[in-house]
């Protein structure tokens, strides 16, 4: 490999917001209405959880589609905090992405893409002596290895496909996601037009237990939908390789979200005019079961629900490869600072980043054997929401410190729409504390791992 290699820029719009949508769709749309059912206990206090998630990620996006147009680089946000803040948050920042957001966002994508081969197929049950063994009485590596081993030999398997070159990763993201549109817009146009279906009771804003709908109830619901909505933010990472990127990214950041908030409201109405809540809480207490599944079983039976796994299939699929396409990218910016390992830093002939991928592949194997689906998102949005409010504050830096720079995209409804997101970030990552403790405890270990990375560098740039 060499070290004089440039990354090219060979990606336009459409490629942007292909990637903004693959980053996007990927396991929650199918997966999160249960958990947030079994929180809310009401089908329209989760449509309105699924409604503000969407306008708060709007309001997020827009906001880094600001900072976006003026900084945008490859690396996405590391290259924004290292010229807002200062090396040590953007190394932080790079670290989080490394240690937990976008490695445990790979693992949770190929783990579901797992689970429906496995739903597929019945694959052969592997090491069932060693099931019950854990590290510390929290982690089973041996629980469902089948399921655990399959998504590992996805994720090496399609880092391969993006070592090989970016117009092949963008390529396998593109018709992706074609599939997975035409698939949820039959489950919308069957599932409501269904006898089955009571399109009413979506609506329906009294609980449907005893259980009352509080204030950190729909909080902890909406770490399910963020996750859904989570991976817009990733097309800025591969900022060095987007044609007219300060025109392009902000363009394309706005459009994907607006298109994808369109299309999870179109299905979470089809399946809670197909489910009940009862019914839903049901799914999430099973652990096994997935909604979509459930529901479109309701209307087309059994034929149904081998449709839904594959379509499970298929967008898992194509959601896997496109972060793992892009996340690479901030590693490779990193180690260019030496903050990072330096192999990281260097492209192989296709121009690609193919150590940084190695490295980010090697390590999200390793957390698919460390927990459980549910457990790994809640961990991820934890983390990543941090990170959000600190590239919405930079919105009022700029403003502030670089008033005259020339901004392709200026936030629409500033200051308002930035302040709202910093704030509801505030409040997401306390209420996370107090309601996922586990999960945010193990965010923050992971977070902070990287100050003995950082030190040892450090020390090795000034020698």
């Amino acid at each position: 490999m060499e070290t004089n290699r440039k990354l090219l820029r060979s990606l336009g719009l459409g490629y942007v917001i292909v990637v903004v949508i693959g980053n996007i769709i990927g396991s929650g749309v199918y997966k999160k209405i249960a958990p947030m059912a079994a929180e809310l206990h009401s089908s329209g206090w989760v449509l309105i959880a699924w409604i503000v998630g969407g306008l708060i990620t709007l309001f997020g996006a827009l906001s880094n589609a600001e900072v976006a147009g003026i900084l945008a680089d490859t690396g996405g946000d590391f290259v924004y905090y290292k010229k807002i803040y200062n090396r040590f948050f953007a190394f932080i920042y790079g670290w989080s992405l490394f240690a937990v957001i976008q490695t445990a966002a790979i693992s949770s994508l190929a783990y579901v893409f797992a689970q429906s081969l496995n739903s597929l197929i019945d694959l052969p049950v592997l090491l069932p002596s060693l099931s019950q063994f854990s590290i510390g009485g929290i982690f089973f590596p041996f629980e469902g290895f089948t399921v655990k081993l399959s998504a590992i030999l996805l994720i090496f398997i399609l880092t391969m496909i993006n070592i090989i070159g970016l117009k092949t990763g963008a390529g396998v993201s593109k018709l992706v996601l074609i599939l997975v549109f035409g698939g949820l817009f039959l489950i919308v146009a069957f599932g409501l037009g269904s006898h089955q279906s009571h399109p009413l009771q979506s609506f329906n804003f009294g609980p449907d237990s005893q259980a009352p709908v509080t204030i950190s109830a729909f909080f902890t619901a909406m770490l399910a939908s963020f996750w859904a909505y989570q991976g817009w933010a990733s097309v800025g990472f591969i900022g060095g390789e987007v044609k007219e990127a300060k025109q392009n990214i902000p363009k394309g950041i706005v459009a994907g979200v607006f298109m994808v908030i369109a299309v999870y409201l179109l299905v979470n109405v089809t399946y809670l005019s197909l489910l009940s809540i009862p019914q839903l809480e049901e799914i999430y207490k099973s652990g096994n079961q997935i909604a979509a599944v459930e529901a479109v079983r309701a209307f087309w039976g059994a034929n149904g629900a081998l449709f839904i796994s594959f379509l499970i299939l298929i967008t898992t699929l194509g959601c896997t490869n496109a972060t793992i396409l892009a996340s690479a990218r901030p590693y490779y910016a990193m180690a260019q600072d030496k903050l990072f390992f330096k192999s990281a830093g260097t492209l192989n002939k296709a121009n690609v980043p193919a150590n940084s991928l190695m490295m980010q592949g090697i390590w999200a194997a390793v957390l698919v054997l460390s927990g459980t689906f549910d457990q790994l998102t809640d961990m991820i949005i934890f983390a990543v929401f941090i990170f959000y409010g600190a590239t919405s504050l930079a919105v009022f830096i700029l403003r502030r410190r670089m008033p005259d720079a020339p901004r392709p995209y200026k936030v629409w409804g500033y200051p308002v729409v930035p302040a709202i997101f910093i704030l509801f970030c505030i409040v997401l990552v306390f209420n996370t504390i107090f309601t996922r403790p586990r999960e945010a405890i193990l965010g923050i270990i992971l977070i902070f791992s990287g100050l003995p990375v950082y030190w040892f560098l450090h020390r090795k740039s000034r020698e």
